[in-house]
């Protein structure tokens, strides 16, 4: 068995084909398909059933995977120090992102951190499933968070950004829009709402946002992007909350701060023991604003 054999097992639970994961890892799907026998006889055990419809993941494939998970990410890490040690940042940084946060400034943090080390990638997964975040930091498969607050049970030492404010998106000549103020969530309490996928964190957020209010509108669409959201409610279909730094820049005027103010700590966490890679992020991250509210022209109170 070798990392490139777990590799290759990974590739093929996440695409689930065999034709798509070779496609992905750049190798003929023959060679890929024994690949993976011959690690699947080496184990003694099947990782994937085969069907006319695709590859599905064997409990024993299972529970590999999630072992070999870790290896991988070891080795990645490993990679990093010996290159950080001789002075080059080069591999992978994987960082998990609640939807929104970080919309305008990491784009720009990723420019900055290729430019100054073309060899170093960041991989981004956006708002995975809370109990997935919280299994892929245990794993050890995460290096970095960003996020309102660190997953329960996780161990990561966490850095102070800033704050994220939320705002409300109205339709096109919503009366609200008209004077200019913040708006208050008992405004909002007839109005459709448009909301986001079930069981995510956004959208946990905005339920216990409501539910904190004591109102409780009628969702009248989900969206699983927050542009989605904020050009179906330009669009007349009903209101949405984001985060203010996730606000399209040509839709910021149909966007208004609460009253009183809706807003939550950003933060990142690192996990323990960080290498040279992550504390090149972080001080990127460091470097930009982290207020929302000022990304968005002024607003009476």
């Amino acid at each position: 068995m070798n990392l490139r054999q777990y590799e290759y097992a990974l590739t093929v639970a996440e695409e689930g084909s065999m034709t798509a994961a070779a496609d992905r890892l750049r190798v003929s799907q023959p060679s890929l398909s024994q690949q993976v026998a011959a690690l699947e006889k080496r184990l003694g055990v099947r990782l994937f059933t085969r069907t006319s419809s695709g590859i599905t993941v064997t409990p024993a494939g299972r529970a590999f995977l999630a072992e070999a998970e870790i290896a991988t990410a070891a080795s990645r890490r490993a990679e990093l120090a010996a290159r950080a040690a001789s002075g080059e940042l080069a591999g992978e940084v994987v960082m998990a992102v609640h939807m929104g946060l970080g919309a305008r400034q990491l784009p720009l943090v990723l420019g900055r951190l290729r430019h100054a080390h073309p060899k170093l990638q960041v991989m981004l997964h956006e708002e995975p499933d809370p109990a997935d975040m919280e299994r892929l930091a245990r794993q050890g498969t995460l290096d970095m968070v960003l996020v309102h607050r660190i997953p329960p049970g996780c161990t990561f030492d966490i850095h102070a950004l800033g704050e994220e404010t939320y705002v409300a998106v109205l339709p096109e000549g919503h009366p609200l829009l008209a004077d200019g103020k913040a708006v208050r969530m008992a405004d909002l309490a007839t109005q459709g709402w448009v909301r986001f996928r079930r069981a995510g964190l956004l959208d946990g957020y905005l339920a216990r946002l409501l539910s904190g209010a004591g109102v409780s509108p009628p969702t009248v669409a989900r969206a699983s992007q927050i542009s989605t959201a904020v050009r179906l409610a330009a669009q007349g279909l009903g209101v949405t909350v984001v985060p203010a730094s996730a606000v399209p820049e040509s839709f910021e005027h149909l966007a208004r701060p609460f009253l009183p103010s809706v807003t939550e700590p950003v933060i990142v966490g690192t996990r323990r023991h960080p290498g040279s890679a992550e504390a090149a992020v972080l001080d990127h991250l460091h470097q930009q604003s982290w207020s929302g509210a000022g990304l968005l022209p002024h607003v009476a109170p």
